[in-house]
């Protein structure tokens, strides 16, 4: 959703009505995550995707009929082996897509949480997908407030707090109540579709291999912050790709700056006065991933330094150093490609293996 919002809120802010197909559900090799969206507009014109064009023509019959005056809808789509070339994903994953026609009447709040999106400020939506309920309600929840109704208070209280649970580890998925929100019910599905701020990686030391990594940084959706103590190379010029340069002794900044467990850490300094405070602080937070570049003799001493310093051997377990995967990378892109996918390893738990190499399930439904 977070990809088509602005056109969304475009035809919105107009008046217009508008059809909207988001995927709610996955299993298997499904191509594209709960949340994503596509848009059938008020002429016909078509925006975002939910399948990477597996299933989008039909999707885009089912919001013809949406707009034209149908109820919302529940899609499930597939590839059976009986039924081999109907529409389906032919990958052989499978996916819910929930389509529903949105204007300010039916989502009078569109408006607000578009600028919370904007705005980076936390918030999510929860919307009526299945069961006897009120099929395409809204709830719009935020950290203190929410803006909206499923059809009841009792419902909009079991469903708020546990919407706030899920903004807190930005997770979006479907959640199921009974009618009056008994969590013990099944009747009543719930898509919550959490848009909370970026994950950070923060890249210490400034030279040309972070700003490689802060280039890839950013192109996944990381918000980053490139710090370093000398001013002369910490500057914007050289990491147009950060959101923040800072300039400051790299372990007093981390040790004051927001850390929570989706942050990714990349320390590029391999200089002892710099790395060596630095990683004591970052092997000490909720991280979800350390890595350090530099040499094996130098992570050795490196090692040997944050021992005297009292780090436990299952805190120096947490640091990735050398950095990265071992694809052979040599310049600072093909680096910065190594520790990317060593980040998105981690947090999903690959094997960093060649997947011709490897069976099951290509993607992992959930972060190890």
């Amino acid at each position: 959703m977070r990809d088509v919002l602005d056109r969304l809120v475009q035809w919105w802010t107009d008046g217009e009505r508008v059809a909207v197909g988001t995927v709610v559900r996955t299993w298997s090799s499904a191509p594209r995550p709960p949340g994503a969206a596509m848009l059938v507009g008020p002429g016909g014109e078509a925006v975002g995707s939910v399948s990477g064009g597996c299933v989008e023509g039909a999707v885009y019959e089912v919001a013809e009929r949406v707009l034209s005056g149908d109820a919302p809808s529940l899609e499930h789509y597939g590839v059976s082996d009986d039924d081999a070339f109907a529409v389906g994903l032919t990958c052989g994953g499978t996916i819910e897509v929930f389509v529903e026609a949105i204007d300010p009447r039916s989502f009078p709040g569109l408006a607000a949480l578009a600028d919370d999106v904007e705005r980076r400020r936390p918030v999510a939506v929860a919307t009526v997908v299945s069961g006897p309920g009120n099929l395409g309600a809204h709830l719009v929840v935020r950290p203190d407030t929410r803006q909206g109704s499923l059809g009841s208070d009792r419902l909009d209280d079991a469903v708020t707090d546990d919407v706030r649970g899920m903004l807190d580890q930005g997770m979006t998925g479907i959640r199921r109540y009974g009618p009056h929100g008994e969590r013990r019910g099944d009747e009543l599905g719930v898509f919550v579709q959490s848009f909370a701020p970026p994950p950070r990686m923060l890249v210490f030391g400034a030279i040309d291999f972070a700003a490689a990594v802060a280039r890839i940084g950013a192109f996944l959706g990381y918000h980053v912050t490139v710090c370093d103590a000398r001013a002369v190379f910490a500057t914007r010029a050289r990491f147009p790709d950060a959101d923040d340069v800072v300039v400051r002794w790299p372990h007093e900044y981390l040790a004051e700056t927001v850390v929570d467990d989706r942050t990714v850490i990349c320390v590029l300094t391999h200089d002892p006065k710099f790395d060596v405070p630095l990683l004591e602080v970052a092997l000490r937070t909720p991280a979800a991933y350390v890595g350090a570049m530099g040499s094996r003799r130098t992570h050795d001493d490196r090692l040997a330094r944050l021992r005297d310093r009292g780090l436990s051997d299952k805190e120096l377990a947490r640091l990735a150093a050398p950095i990265g995967l071992d694809i052979g990378a040599r310049t600072p892109e093909e680096t910065a490609v190594s520790v990317a996918a060593e980040i998105v390893s981690a947090r999903w738990g690959g094997s960093g293996r060649p997947l011709s190499e490897t069976d099951g399930s290509i993607h992992r439904e959930h972060p190890a």
